[in-house]
């Protein structure tokens, strides 16, 4: 019995040491040191991340050399004139780099929920010009108080990460996990110059028009092209000559100018249509799988400049609804497109 205690009391504190030597090694180091490594890893360079960060070069080789100390090995290889990362240091950049994107997100955001004067808004390019900027002094007239920004990009803004307070998008996309007020449909027909619908009065007079194609939407299925339209007057053309726009604010304006017929889409010609500087005459549109949607992170949707910006977006949008009326609209997947 004596040999048994005197064993255990040997292996105790033995066992006591492991665990505490394992919990060591899992905390955290200083997040100015993380920092620091995070900078320096980007920039391959001690002086430009001490740069980034306002401090001295000095400092900042204070902050790696005592995260390697914590780590246990070095981060860096310092050559002569360059640094490179070691295999460690390949390993913790990626998910340093993570961490302070994630946690400025976070702290963006949190900071945006007591903003209700600053409001952030992505859309393409196209609507931004062809539908936004000719309507946005409305909103600036009636919320003087709210600082509007406008960013207008193709790129699909993560609204959890990205300082974005409203995205609207068109397409056919999933918005899961996102508040989500979609517009209807989005119709196209071809529309053009005063002086072209006077040259082109009937469907096929357009079989010899000069044709305008946007491409921007040349993702959508069923395809919403000239075939698919001219398949909906009841005529088998498929055109193959034409000028291509990337983006549909720039068919649009080749419209106007009298350069050819658009096959435009709703939101692209709407104002241009009530306003004279388009016709369109032949009064068949076709419905597209495409439509637009106000998107915005769950709950934010209550903020007031957010709540202003989404009431105004749709009346807007309901004073012009009328002109959808004039028009037999016919959707895709009703029309043959074999």
């Amino acid at each position: 019995m004596t040999c048994a205690g005197t064993s255990y009391k040997r292996d105790f504190p033995k066992l006591q040491l492991s665990i505490t030597c394992v919990t060591m090694s899992n905390r955290l180091p200083p997040l100015t040191a993380l920092r620091a490594f995070d900078a320096a890893a980007r920039h391959m360079s001690f002086s430009r991340a001490a740069d980034e960060l306002n401090v001295t070069p000095a400092a900042l080789s204070f902050q790696i050399k005592s995260l390697e100390e914590h780590l246990g090995q070095p981060l860096f290889h310092r050559l002569n004139r360059a640094v490179e990362l070691t295999e460690a240091g390949r390993t913790l950049a990626p998910g340093a780099a993570e961490g302070f994107q994630t946690l400025t997100a976070a702290w963006n955001a949190a900071r945006r929920l007591q903003d209700n004067t600053n409001l952030t808004v992505t859309a393409g390019p196209a609507l931004t010009a062809k539908w936004f900027a000719p309507r946005l002094y409305e909103f600036a007239r009636a919320h003087p108080e709210i600082d509007l920004r406008f960013s207008a990009t193709l790129r699909m803004m993560d609204l959890a990460r990205d300082d974005v307070d409203v995205a609207i998008r068109f397409g056919e996309g999933d918005d899961e996990g996102l508040y989500c007020v979609p517009v209807s449909k989005e119709w196209l027909t071809p529309a053009m110059s005063p002086e072209l619908a006077a040259q082109y009065p009937t469907p096929e007079s357009l079989m010899k028009a000069p044709l305008i194609y946007d491409d921007s939407i040349g993702f959508l299925r069923p395809p919403c092209n000239w075939p698919t339209w001219f398949k909906a007057v009841g005529l088998d053309h498929d055109p193959v000559h034409g000028i291509h726009f990337s983006n549909a604010d720039h068919a649009v304006d080749a419209a106007i100018a009298g350069v050819g017929v658009v096959l435009g889409r709703r939101a692209m010609i709407v104002k241009d249509l009530a306003e004279g500087r388009l016709i369109a005459p032949f009064k068949i549109a076709v419905e597209s799988q495409g439509r637009f949607r106000f998107l915005c992170p769950p709950g934010a949707e209550t903020r007031p400049q957010i709540a202003a910006f989404r009431d105004w977006f749709f009346a807007e949008i309901e004073k012009t609804a009328h002109i959808s009326n004039e028009f037999t609209i016919i959707p895709i997947e009703d029309i043959p497109l074999i």
